[in-house]
């Protein structure tokens, strides 16, 4: 924990994976959504208001994860529907 009234540590890393999540690699918002809640929770712990470079990394890795789970079901429903369409000869 850092010292001088401030949150835990590890508010820029949450950022840097939220944006990076939603750039670069979708999974890694899990990851960042996870260790936002644990910092909130941390934050909430000790008495003192999350950071909001923390905040927004946390909303970013919530963006990215439910975008990917959308498109991974628009993908089984294309795939689902390319295989129906295959099994009824079209």
């Amino acid at each position: 924990m850092s010292q001088g009234g401030r949150g835990p540590e590890g508010a820029n890393t949450i950022l840097v994976m939220g944006i990076l999540s939603l750039v670069v690699c979708a999974p890694l918002g899990i990851a960042a959504w996870i260790q936002g809640n644990t910092y909130m929770k941390r934050c909430k712990e000790i008495g003192v208001e999350p950071e909001g470079s923390a905040v927004a990394g946390r909303i970013c890795g919530m963006i990215a994860s439910i975008l990917m789970l959308v498109i991974l079901v628009l993908y089984c429903a294309i795939f689902g529907l390319a295989m129906v369409g295959a099994a009824a000869g079209g």
